[in-house]
């Protein structure tokens, strides 16, 4: 059986990517480090401390409809952080921000911190118990 070795990226459609552009540099403190103008699409990308990629696609086509939870494919991003502590620090930063989200929310497998981009794009923020 082939290996993996984790994820690469996640690529997210967006409907406008300078305002989502303008969300995710608010969100992770920092800009793109690259672009690409193809067919029929523009792209900007972020790289993760962790070296995950997050990719915000506009394709020249127009979207039908809004983002939908939903709907057979992406439900939401999750993104591991290391401890409660850097959480809380999560949520002091979204409401510095001024994005609203979700507070801290606790199951048995454990704590996630939600947030959603402009598209409505679930984000979320997440220590395993």
């Amino acid at each position: 059986m082939p290996t993996l070795t984790g994820i690469d990226h996640v690529a997210i459609t967006v409907s406008d990517l300078d305002a989502s552009s303008a969300f995710y540099e608010r969100l992770f403190g920092f800009g793109p480090i690259g672009s690409l103008d193809g067919d029929g699409l523009s792209r900007r990308l972020f790289r993760l401390p962790s070296g995950t990629n997050i990719g915000l696609t506009q394709h020249e086509r127009a979207p039908e409809g809004r983002f939908d939870p939903f709907t057979p494919g992406l439900d939401h991003v999750g993104f591991a952080v290391d401890g409660l502590d850097e959480l809380r620090a999560w949520a002091a930063h979204l409401d510095a921000v001024g994005f609203a989200h979700s507070g801290l929310v606790e199951a048995d497998y454990g704590t996630a911190l939600s947030v959603k981009d402009p598209d409505d794009v679930a984000l979320e923020f997440f220590v395993a118990a």
